[in-house]
């Protein structure tokens, strides 16, 4: 798995000061997909060297990892999820799939965050209420609560 690149984001999950790493080899290709250079199979491997790079370099700066795609691989994200928790618990994780479920092998319970569905460009991104997209956040009790309606304007 690689990422082609990382930036400090404020809108991708609500209360967080994310650092968003997007995986490139995305097999999702969604119809007016808005980062389709990330289609390709390109970049830099994304494995825990990487995410103790991030750490070293975002420090306190940031307070959740989000992994933009890797449903080309999504073991391989849940393991990295893992890996944040263990060596890095300070941080929370999102995920941002373009399926509409998340596969049985990943364990929902190892990410903080989970963003499912694909772009569907009439129904619009998340901020949109018509969107198919919906934003989950694991709760204490370890359930997920839709929080996709945080991005609506009242």
């Amino acid at each position: 798995m690689k990422f082609v690149n990382s930036g400090i984001v404020f809108q991708e999950i609500p209360d967080e000061v994310t650092l968003a790493v997007n995986i490139s080899n995305c097999p999702c290709r969604c119809p007016g997909c808005h980062s389709q250079y990330l289609w390709e199979d390109s970049g830099t491997p994304l494995d825990t060297a990487a995410i103790d790079s991030f750490v070293k370099q975002y420090g306190t700066d940031i307070t959740c990892i989000a992994f933009m795609g890797g449903d080309a691989e999504p073991q391989a994200v849940n393991e990295l999820a893992v890996y944040i928790h263990q060596a890095h618990p300070k941080y929370r994780v999102a995920w941002y799939s373009g399926r509409l479920r998340i596969p049985s092998i990943v364990n929902k319970a190892d990410f903080d965050y989970i963003k499912v569905g694909p772009f569907i460009r009439h129904l619009g991104p998340l901020k949109q209420p018509t969107t198919n997209q919906r934003l989950y956040k694991k709760q204490p009790d370890g359930t997920f609560e839709d929080i996709t309606s945080r991005f609506w304007k009242k």
